[in-house]
């Protein structure tokens, strides 16, 4: 990724990168704040912000927002996870000013309209009894909390619909001042453009902005544990997960290669054997989620409540051979070229490596390279994998069930069944 980088005076980083082939630019505005770090008291105000900041700002009310963007034909949204925030456009090049005129304004000048605020909690709260009937939603809320035990990175994205309820302009202009500052902060663009005129661009809206936050991150520690729900549905969902790796861990680039030999498609361990063999499933599949300061291994699987009982043992031998034997090397070249396929295809899209950029940038203070990012891929070995199998499979499991739950191994069979 051919890149340029400014500072601002205040220290906020603006990185370009130029594709003077296309007609577009993406650019958005990535902040290093997210549900992980709230208190309990404010759970799910990240995203709240979010929502709230399309309602108006000092130029433009909401439907001035979205007649503004889509009068030429550009799009904007943003999205809220456990450590980003993130509000982002995509735009004809001639229209580039607009965009960072708009997105600037979210985190600048937004009004927090009380008569708006009545509204979008009612969205909000939508939303979450949205994500609360969709079971395979609702799981991995379940999950996270345990993983994670009474800690803000288990929490909710969305927060409790009572804390929603609670919340007041103040609360919001009082998180966006202790969270959001430009050295907690990136603005990025790809496509076509002139860096020195973006950043001059930027700089007119944003170089006077808070310099610095103050607010505490909370540990990130694994902790796993048990929970199941019951409901009348038809599927039952489960996630098994361990302990696995933040971003700067040596074992991040190993664990990776590892999910893509283990879950990661349908040439993989756990959907040949279960899905394809015994037919046990219609979805299989393992992720590994890394952190600031800690990580998650998961595997997700939907069967149904009489299967159950077959599906855990199943994955715990495949767990037990992935510990105790080697990788075949044909797994591990092919587990490599998915990856690095991936990214590749990924870097395609303007949006997509806007967005790389910034979270590399957060994350690691820098820019990695494609090629810094093959040669890890490349020089993960066997070895690497059965360290990694060995090391997050002897953690303590957290072991999630939710649907029909008539009979199921309990959680001291599952912890026995995965002794080696």
């Amino acid at each position: 990724m051919k890149h340029q980088i400014t500072t601002l005076k205040n220290g906020l980083k603006i990185i370009t990168s130029p594709r003077p082939e296309i007609e577009t630019v993406s650019l958005g505005i990535w902040v290093n704040t997210g549900s992980a770090y709230e208190t309990m008291d404010v759970n799910g105000v990240s995203h709240f912000v979010e929502h709230m900041v399309f309602k108006g700002t000092q130029k433009r009310n909401a439907l001035q927002i979205s007649e503004d963007i889509e009068n030429v034909g550009g799009h904007t949204n943003a999205y809220t996870s456990r450590e980003f925030t993130a509000f982002y456009a995509k735009m004809l090049k001639s229209d580039i000013e607009l965009a960072i005129d708009v997105i600037a304004d979210f985190v600048a000048a937004p009004t927090f309209d009380e008569n708006e605020m009545k509204k979008e909690k009612e969205v909000v709260i939508q939303e979450i009894k949205q994500s609360i009937d969709t079971p395979d939603d609702a799981i991995f809320d379940l999950f996270e909390a345990d993983a994670f035990k009474n800690l803000p990175i288990g929490r909710t994205i969305l927060g409790p619909e009572e804390t929603v309820r609670s919340f007041t302009p103040d609360v919001l202009r009082s998180y966006m001042k202790t969270h959001y500052s430009a050295n907690n902060m990136v603005v990025t663009a790809v496509g076509n453009l002139e860096h020195d005129t973006f950043v001059k661009m930027v700089e007119e809206r944003l170089g006077t902005y808070q310099e610095k936050a103050s607010f505490h991150i909370e540990p990130q520690d694994y902790v796993g544990g048990f929970t199941s729900e019951n409901r009348p549905i038809e599927q039952t969902h489960m996630l098994l997960g361990f302990k696995g790796f933040e971003y700067k861990n040596p074992l991040y680039y190993p664990a990776s290669v590892f999910s893509a030999i283990f879950g990661g498609g349908m040439s993989s361990r756990l959907f040949q054997e279960i899905r394809e063999k015994r037919g046990l499933v219609y979805t299989v599949y393992s992720f590994t989620n890394s952190h600031t300061s800690g990580g998650l291994f998961g595997i997700y699987a939907g069967t149904t409540a009489d299967e159950l009982n077959e599906l855990v043992p199943v994955v715990a031998d495949e767990i037990k051979k992935v510990v105790n034997e080697k990788v075949l090397s044909e797994e591990l070249k092919r587990a490599k070229m998915q990856l690095k396929a991936s990214m590749l295809m990924a870097l395609e899209s303007s949006s997509s490596t806007a967005e790389v950029m910034a979270r590399q940038y957060l994350i690691h203070g820098r820019i990695i390279d494609t090629d810094e990012i093959t040669k890890n891929i490349e020089s993960v070995t066997a070895d690497d994998i059965q360290k990694v199998a060995q090391t997050i499979f002897t953690t303590t499991p957290t072991y999630t069930l939710l649907g029909n739950l008539k009979n199921y191994p309990s959680y001291e069979k599952l912890k026995n069944l995965l002794k080696f």
